[in-house]
């Protein structure tokens, strides 16, 4: 399964990386608290939208071959309300000074979106300039473990999006009182796709926690379904990337979500 792979080369480059974490750096960082909010970022009013930037993905190949992280950070600067940032090497062609020129080109919080599965990966990211760090339930598994890295990730003023696909694993992430729920409408096993995945788990999330819809979100028509399902954001890689114009296509999802309400 392709999750597996990506799982297992990830710990290869773990173990041979070099990263070591600047204890006064991130003594910094978590003294601060500076950073911008990811959690105020999507608590607003209405849709909160995460535009991301991602070069590649194991189910599309190349989507962005002009790929420019600080010229798409300038584009989304005015469209949404934070950014993702793919910094998996191998299967996404992401890198770690993607998300760094990305946070100090704009003022808009900054999502590590990665494998994450080690705390050393979490230190990093405070170190790159990430206000929040993707965690999924699928990859970690234990509420134990997830309730860890959120805590880590607090300490550096850093927001956790804990990313489910499943009841099953909804349960995991509220055991681990998770605040922002991402719900992947990809399926990580199989890569199929489905976009009432968020309409049937949204109902099973308690009203305290804010609701993040993942992935194949492509027309107004999909925004419409999320609406009705009252999700708080959605985060949008694919259907930005290759569109001609990000504004347009983020104002377009906008009225789709207030037409809808």
């Amino acid at each position: 399964m392709i999750l597996d792979d990506i799982v297992a080369k990830k710990k290869i480059r773990l173990a041979q990386s070099k990263y070591k974490p600047d204890i006064k750096k991130l003594y910094e960082i978590s003294e601060a608290g500076n950073r911008a909010s990811f959690y105020k970022a999507l608590a607003k009013p209405n849709l909160s939208i995460i535009g991301e930037i991602k070069k590649a993905s194991p189910s599309r190949g190349l989507i962005r071959p002009d790929f420019n992280p600080i010229e798409l950070a300038y584009q989304y600067e005015n469209s949404v309300d934070a950014i993702s940032v793919l910094t998996e090497e191998d299967y996404f062609m992401g890198k770690g000074e993607y998300l760094t020129d990305v946070h100090k080109a704009v003022n808009l919080p900054v999502l590590r979106k990665d494998f994450i599965i080690s705390h050393s990966q979490i230190l990093e990211a405070g170190e790159l300039g990430a206000s929040a760090i993707l965690l999924i339930v699928a990859v970690l598994k234990e509420s134990r473990i997830i309730r860890e890295f959120i805590d880590l990730a607090a300490a550096l003023n850093m927001d956790c999006l804990v990313e489910v696909h499943n009841h099953k694993e909804l349960e995991t992430a509220l055991e681990a009182n998770a605040k922002i729920i991402g719900i992947n409408n990809r399926n990580l096993l199989d890569f199929s796709e489905d976009i009432y995945t968020t309409v049937r788990l949204r109902q099973s999330v308690p009203e305290d926690k804010l609701v993040v819809s993942e992935s194949s979100i492509h027309t107004s028509h999909d925004i419409e379904i999320l609406a009705k399902a009252d999700v708080n954001a959605v985060l949008v890689g694919e259907s930005f990337m290759k569109s001609g114009n990000i504004s347009e296509k983020a104002a377009e999802f906008r009225r789709a979500y207030e037409n809808s309400n």
